[in-house]
């Protein structure tokens, strides 16, 4: 089973142009009082990592040691990997920490790929990101191998229709659970964002900053939350971009981005001159005619299926660059042909031509269904779909089943139902809106600033399409982060870019 919708801005995007305890931190860390010459960390040039190759000679990677167990820092202990390119000019700030969303997305892999659009934020920064616990180079975890991958692919319904598909969807999420056990091992109790905030703040003491300097993106913005209500005294300036709504449980992200998928649809749908409510209606009898029979594609022995055919719809919508990939693919399975949204899904699935699978999904799950304490059953999912099909006919059903299969029968409890993010004390931290971002919709912005608190939520609003606003496009958006991070120019709270 593949979760449809996943916190993740450049990772998406990447795929696009293919086809997520006490307030203290201790003492227990590097001097908080090192500099960049005395830093804990040991930076080497970066070796290159499966068929991708070293980044270049400008970017340096190194490893730092945490506790497997921040209750026991004297404990076990795991190794994080980190990358990072120094600033380029003579006013160097510190180091600004970038976790790209997921959760689960490598921020090893994916930083050098966003160095370009944060080209002048390197004049004033070393550039630093890492894999989070949990994930790819940091003790990644694979729950499940690419052919048994492959196979639940073309056997589970994610939107079950019988008594016995109910049965195979909610065999194969506890399966897959099971996989990721075996996997993980001890570490499954403790890839929280919890824990992962608290990794943060080992890392801000082993680069030597004294406060954090952060732009967390997506699902980063629940950990950057998380972070400045554990540390508000450690945080410096912090940008949370393409924010996930604190204040909604389980269920209450799912409803967000059935809203958020159905606007970004509907914006699609009227930039090719169709009424929203008609298009959407075509789209849902398309995806109701391929549950019923999946589509040949040109990929020997798979087959376009209801779920992979609502995945391959999904990524497109995260910029408006993939609109036209949408509209060639649409026609296509239209004419009765699934290639092009296989190719799609395959983007977002990180699933290569050879059948290889990435592990983001994996690292998603075992992150989520440890903070997520809701385990809603079968009889109460089915109480919620006539909701989310009435939200969305396309997005709805899927997002609604969801709910029940993600963390079915999950081999550890989660934590809690939303995460406190309350911050007093810390200082202004800049939260951006993109009215149009389907993953994480512009509610969500307000709600943060409101759960961080007074004076310390500043919203920032761009009236955009896609997921994120930074670097999209925007002048407006872009220069304010610029002046916030770089001079430390707070903007007025509800300024608006259009």
């Amino acid at each position: 089973m593949t979760r449809f919708v996943r916190w993740t801005a450049l990772g998406v995007a990447a795929a696009l142009l293919t086809a997520g305890c006490s307030g203290s931190s201790g003492d227990d860390g590097a001097r908080d009082d090192d500099k960049r010459g005395n830093s804990a960390l040991d930076w080497k040039e970066c070796e290159s990592t499966g068929d991708a190759p070293a980044p270049g000679d400008e970017w340096q990677c190194a490893t730092l040691e945490v506790p497997l167990d921040w209750s026991k820092p004297d404990g076990k202990k795991i190794d994080l990997a980190l990358i990072r390119a120094e600033a380029t000019g003579d006013e160097r700030r510190g180091s600004l920490v970038f976790n790209f969303g997921g959760p689960g997305g490598s921020g090893v892999s994916m930083l050098p790929s966003y160095a370009d659009t944060v080209a002048k934020l390197r004049e004033h920064y070393d550039l630093v990101s890492w894999d989070p616990r949990g994930v790819a180079a940091s003790e990644g975890v694979r729950c499940r191998e690419d052919k048994d991958i492959q196979a639940a692919e073309a056997k589970v319904d994610t939107t079950p229709d019988t008594p016995a598909e109910e049965r195979t969807f909610l065999s194969d999420a506890a399966d897959f659970g099971k996989g990721c056990a075996r996997s993980a091992g001890e570490l499954l109790g403790h890839v929280s964002t919890s824990d992962t905030a608290r990794d943060l703040d080992r890392i801000r003491q082993a680069v030597g900053d004294d406060k954090l300097n952060y732009f967390g993106i997506s699902y980063g913005t629940e950990l950057g939350g998380v972070y400045a209500h554990l540390f508000p005294e450690k945080v410096g300036r912090m940008t949370l971009d393409a924010v996930v709504d604190p204040t909604a449980d389980m269920v209450g992200h799912a409803r967000n981005q059935t809203l958020g998928f159905q606007r970004a649809l509907d914006a699609y749908l009227k930039s090719t001159g169709k009424d929203p409510e008609e298009g959407s209606r075509e789209i849902a009898d398309l995806l109701r005619r391929i549950d019923a029979e999946p589509l040949p594609t040109s990929t020997k022995g798979r087959e376009l299926t209801q779920s992979l055919a609502l995945t391959g719809i999904i990524l497109p919508l995260y910029s408006k660059d993939g609109w036209p990939a949408l509209t060639s693919a649409l026609q296509a399975a239209e004419e009765g042909d699934g290639s092009e949204l296989l190719a799609l899904a395959d983007g977002y699935n990180e699933r290569d031509a050879s059948g290889r699978y990435g592990t983001t999904t994996h690292s998603q799950r075992v992150i989520s269904c440890l903070d997520d304490k809701a385990r809603p059953s079968l009889e109460e999912t089915r109480k919620l779909l006539p909701e989310f099909e009435k939200i969305s006919p396309v997005f709805g059903p899927a997002l609604g089943w969801d709910i029940a299969g993600w963390c079915h029968d999950w081999p550890v409890p989660g934590q809690h139902d939303t995460p406190e993010v309350s911050a007093p004390g810390a200082g202004p931290i800049l939260v951006i809106g993109n009215t149009g971002d389907p993953a994480t919709p512009y509610e969500g912005a307000r709600r943060m600033a409101d759960e961080l608190g007074k004076n310390v939520g500043i919203v920032l609003t761009w009236k955009g399409e896609g997921h994120g606003a930074y670097g999209n496009g925007s002048d407006c958006v872009d220069s304010t982060v610029n002046a916030y991070l770089i001079e430390g120019t707070v903007p007025k709270d509800g300024k608006v870019c259009s």
